[in-house]
């Protein structure tokens, strides 16, 4: 990390603190979101088995909510609330690539460098890559509809595919640099830690999340929203 994101973090983090105190195969992927050899890719879920996987929080892999279906790793809510997944293991600079399909009126997300916090929830640390079914999920702001940076930067262009169909996903984030892809095109882009950062950090529910966004280790994280959301095509590859 560069001096400059450094002290721009730990002057960032300072001004959070004190704000708070006062306040279907892979065939189908999209040919753009394809680069590279297979070789540098580690593939997270291959529709067979969840070894990559446990619940933020827990030791063991959260299998009364989240199954395999076909070639789908698949959330159906159980009404316990709190089985989001995570990676096993960190990753600091990453392209992740996967594919989504969420329930009607569904909602559900996508985290990256997250860690884990026994007294608080997986969005307290993870920003978010929104998933979301536009059409019939109520009252959504913009930077909330799929594809944004949840609750900061909304995607743009917004090219979401219609409830029921395969949307295509690329999170790249090297160093303080993280590019949001859907369906081909480039929706959202940012510097974490940067002054546009913290300014709208702070101007959300994330301000007073000290771990919001901080690290630049963590894990992958998939979100139970209490909506039926499927998965495929799960794999990423480290850059450095």
């Amino acid at each position: 990390m560069e001096l400059k994101s450094i002290l721009l973090f730990i002057f960032g983090t300072g001004i959070i603190l004190l704000g708070c105190q006062a306040s279907a195969d892979r065939g189908n992927m999209e040919d753009s979101d394809r680069s590279d050899s297979d070789e540098e890719w580690t593939i997270l879920f291959d529709g067979i088995n969840t070894d990559h996987w446990r619940g933020y929080n827990m030791e063991h892999f959260p299998d009364q909510a989240w199954s395999i279906e076909g070639d789908e790793l698949v959330f159906s809510p159980t009404g316990q609330g709190g089985l989001d997944l995570i990676t096993k293991e960190k990753y600091q600079d990453f392209e992740l690539r996967l594919e989504w399909n969420i329930s009607e009126g569904g909602n559900s997300g996508i985290f990256h460098h997250v860690i884990e916090q026994p007294d608080h929830e997986i969005y307290w640390s993870g920003p978010e890559m929104q998933i979301l079914d536009n059409d019939a999920y109520p009252n959504s702001n913009d930077d909330q509809l799929a594809g944004s940076l949840y609750d900061l930067k909304p995607a743009e262009p917004q090219n979401t595919k219609p409830q029921g169909e395969w949307n295509s996903v690329r999170i790249i984030s090297d160093g303080n640099h993280v590019e949001y892809w859907q369906n081909g095109e480039k929706v959202v882009e940012f510097e974490r830690w940067s002054s546009d950062w913290f300014d709208r950090v702070g101007e959300t529910k994330f301000e007073c999340h000290p771990s919001f966004g901080t690290v630049p280790n963590g894990h992958i994280g998939l979100q139970d929203h209490g909506d039926v959301v499927r998965f495929r095509n799960i794999e990423i590859r480290r850059l450095h």
